[in-house]
């Protein structure tokens, strides 16, 4: 058990310290680049990216270099796009968001694999339900995982916090919410939440960068390697591109995959709305961008404590209940999103959204994972 269990802890803390500092960056992206749309174009290709490696590269990745060398490598992605934020520009962050969207399916099939092995393992030799196992340990990688969030978001409000506040006047709150902020608002540096200098920027992303590094350190150094094989030394042997890509695409034949793929698609949707539409056009636009980290802990701790919660009872209410109550919470959320025009005197509202959001999300993610692998 010991040996199980501090491996799920190292694949958990890697990806804390990893995502701390991408978790971060990405609520800032829609923010601190708002210049012709460069933040939500970054995220954009990260994600397009993302959805281009899917189809090829996990299977390949991990039977050749196996689940932790995969998560290493992958990891060193996301310091690339750490670093491309250092002077960010077309020319730097885009291209490192596609190296970050290239990493990321392989990072998180590495660790999916990884985790359902270990706990089918452990179920095995414990003579208990494999299911139950591997449920528990997503819980727990979620708790530790989502608490990302906190740390990111507060280390990026602590260090803007440090910047001079400037009143937003009314006429600039009509522009807010579901009107979207204006994005060049602070084109003449005369309206609008200023940015903050380039000294506090940077400090910002060597933190970040740093958090990076240490993650991969952590795993390399102190994560198992782990097979499926029974024959630890068995070598399979690769598929090539072409079957691979192939092989993705007959996955369409299962009439589960397909009916999966909405879903999918809504979770990605959902984040990326938080992330970056919600964090430009209601928080920084009405309250200012030192605003962007705090709120955004709320949807983390939430986020982070529901997984947990929502990993245990799973077995014993099912996984239709809880979908049904995400999408609940979440068309709730949309509606008053649309309907509430933000504003400073409302100021419990603009972290009692976000707690809700997590909450949802906590189901989107650790549902839809575990539902997947059952597929």
């Amino acid at each position: 058990m010991e040996k199980y269990l501090k491996n799920i802890l190292v694949v958990s803390f890697g990806f804390l310290l990893l995502f701390t500092a991408y978790g971060g960056l990405q609520s800032l992206q829609s923010s601190l680049h708002s210049e012709k749309g460069l933040g939500v174009a970054s995220l954009s290709v990260v994600y397009g990216a993302l959805i281009l490696s899917s189809m090829f590269l996990p299977p390949m990745l991990i039977k050749q270099f196996g689940c932790k060398w995969t998560i290493v490598g992958s990891m060193c992605c996301y310091v690339a796009f750490s670093l491309g934020n250092f002077y960010a520009s077309w020319y730097t962050l885009i291209p490192t968001s596609m190296i970050l969207g290239l990493g990321g399916a392989p990072l998180w099939s590495a660790k999916c694999t990884y985790l359902t092995i270990a706990g089918n393992s452990y179920a095995q030799k414990a003579g208990k339900i494999g299911k139950d196992i591997i449920n528990q340990y997503f819980g727990i990688f979620f708790l530790i995982f989502q608490s990302s969030g906190v740390w990111g978001n507060l280390i990026s409000s602590l260090v803007f916090g440090q910047s001079p506040n400037t009143d937003i006047s009314e006429a600039d709150l009509t522009c807010c919410g579901a009107h979207d902020c204006l994005g060049e608002l602070d084109r003449n540096g005369t309206k609008g939440p200023n940015k903050p200098s380039d000294t506090l920027i940077y400090t910002l992303l060597g933190i970040y960068t740093g958090s990076g590094v240490l993650a991969v350190s952590l795993v390399a150094v102190f994560l198992d390697q782990i097979s499926a094989n029974k024959e630890e030394g068995k070598k399979e042997k690769i598929p090539s591109f072409r079957s691979t890509f192939l092989a993705t695409f007959r996955h369409l034949k299962d009439v589960r995959q397909c009916l999966l793929i909405p879903l999918t698609m809504y979770s990605g949707f959902e984040q990326g709305f938080l992330a970056g539409d919600y964090t430009k056009s209601y928080v920084t636009c009405a309250l200012g961008i030192n605003y962007v980290g705090y709120v955004m802990i709320c949807f983390s701790a939430t986020n982070s404590l529901c997984s947990m919660l929502f990993g245990k009872i799973s077995q014993f209410t099912g996984r239709k209940a809880l979908f049904v109550l995400a999408a609940i919470i979440n068309l709730a959320c949309i509606i008053t999103l649309l309907l509430w025009k933000p504003h400073r005197e409302y100021l419990a509202v603009f972290f009692i959204i976000p707690a809700l959001w997590g909450i949802s999300d906590a189901i989107w993610q650790t549902q839809t994972n575990d539902f997947v692998l059952y597929c």
